[in-house]
């Protein structure tokens, strides 16, 4: 049976903006208030994905979150009509506003943590979505984050659904830009790296500063429980408190792997060797390439301007490893300069492919980011709700949905535009159908 890594990218929604709501992200409040196109993301973001699917990989779309969310606006006291509601919040609590409109689930890398049916105890492909408490706006994501995903994957066979975890701060899960597998085949258990920033039941242990750890150890325990993985398929890493107060607020930011590959910075863990010494001797008798680049060469404010690490090492048809890159690591010359070197090291990566997604790069995140990884066989690859996956027919479907319903601009000053409602409520609506996802939208209901 052949066995493929899928990567499932976030359409961009229709609220698209740069409101600055990610403290700890460096890019996202470098570039609050700037003016956004949500038409550009979202085609930046399609003809990535479509790029990656004529490289012959399996590539499905995830639907947006409905934006601007009024229900969350009408749990918190806002009364009236949609029109009256988003005055009042306007005038009132802008920055709730601000939250409620968010397009933050573009990057499905935080959508959830997904365990492939090779390493769970009941042969079921695992999914947990991810409860995001520590931001108020990606908070509200994981109720309709679970329907898209059970719309997706709605074969019950082949996949398990879980609630996401207890919405508290001991439990803060941000899904899969905390996670990665390595394995020698897609199809063979592999094993999973579970990275946190901080034991949330220890005091004691050490934690950042400056920036929060967004997630728990006590969480990245929970969804391993619930994904039935062996303590022999599991590595708990804790990512360099240090690192993360200088903006690294996630580990796929710092780090990156792919089948027997790890890709990561020097300074990106505690305990790094013994971390790697437990990954290798649970890994088996097979060779993991550990690549590790040294800050002499890249420093950690280049790593993350560029998201040289928030990039997606793949595997291609041939067998070879390529790095999907945005341009901004070309437009870093001591980025660039190592990848050039780095294909040159005799390790599994080839290639690099530089994609152009400063829409998403403005706000803090890179290709990586935009996707979340399903490790599949061929048989859950057809259990797949087929309208999906990316082919040429879908493509331009998308385009012309994009073309039809986004705005060119975007202001945060627009956010409070009733018209904006109305709209993107038509294109997700629209949405659902051409993708056959049913009603999972709250205002579908």
């Amino acid at each position: 049976m052949k066995h493929f890594e899928a990567n499932f990218d976030g359409l961009v929604g229709p609220t698209h903006n740069y409101a600055g709501l990610s403290f700890g992200n460096v890019a996202s409040l470098n570039n609050a208030a700037a003016t956004s196109s949500p038409k550009d993301a979202a085609k930046q973001g399609l003809q990535k994905a479509k790029a990656l699917a004529e490289l012959g990989l399996v590539q499905g779309m995830l639907a947006p979150q409905e934006r601007p969310d009024l229900h969350t606006l009408r749990r918190i006291g806002f009364t009236g009509t949609d029109a009256a509601i988003l005055n009042k919040a306007a005038k009132e609590a802008p920055a709730l506003l601000r939250a409620c409109c968010s397009a933050s689930s573009m990057w499905t890398a935080n959508a959830a943590t997904v365990s492939p049916s090779a390493d769970t105890h009941d042969g079921k492909l695992h999914f947990t979505p991810a409860n995001l408490v520590d931001k108020l706006h990606r908070s509200i994501e994981p109720t309709t984050t679970g329907n898209i995903l059970q719309a997706t994957f709605n074969d019950s066979r082949f996949f398990k659904h879980h609630q996401h975890l207890p919405e508290h701060a001991s439990f803060g899960d941000e899904g899969a830009a905390n996670h990665t597998r390595l394995c020698s085949e897609y199809g063979h258990a592999g094993v999973e790296l579970f990275v946190y920033g901080q034991e949330a039941t220890n005091p004691q242990a050490p934690k950042p500063q400056k920036f929060p750890a967004r997630q728990t150890l006590e969480a990245s325990q929970a969804v391993a429980r619930l994904h039935q993985l062996d303590d022999e398929g599991t590595v708990y890493i804790q990512q360099n408190p240090d690192v993360i107060d200088q903006g690294v607020f996630h580990n796929d930011v710092i780090a990156v792997g792919n089948q027997n590959v790890l890709f990561y910075h020097e300074q990106a863990f505690l305990n790094t060797q013994e971390k790697l010494a437990e990954i290798q001797r649970k890994f088996g008798d097979s060779e993991v390439h550990f690549i590790e680049v040294p800050t002499s060469k890249v420093a950690i404010q280049d790593a993350v301007k560029s998201y040289l690490f928030n990039t997606q090492v793949v595997t291609l048809p041939s067998g070879e490893m390529a790095i999907i890159a945005p341009t901004n690591c070309q437009e870093n010359p001591a980025v660039f300069a190592y990848l050039n070197e780095l294909v040159t090291l005799g390790t599994p990566i080839k290639q690099v492919l530089y994609f152009d997604v400063k829409q998403s790069m403005q706000n803090g995140g890179g290709p990586a980011c935009l996707r979340l990884r399903v490790a599949m066989n061929q048989d859950e690859v057809a259990a797949v709700n087929q309208h999906t996956l990316m082919n040429d027919a879908l493509f331009a479907r998308l385009n012309q949905w994009v073309d039809k319903h986004y705005r060119d601009r975007l202001t945060v000053a627009d956010l409070a535009d009733p018209q904006l409602v109305i709209e993107s409520r038509t294109a997700l609506d629209e949405l659902t159908q051409i993708m056959k996802l049913g009603s999972v939208y709250q205002f579908q209901r």
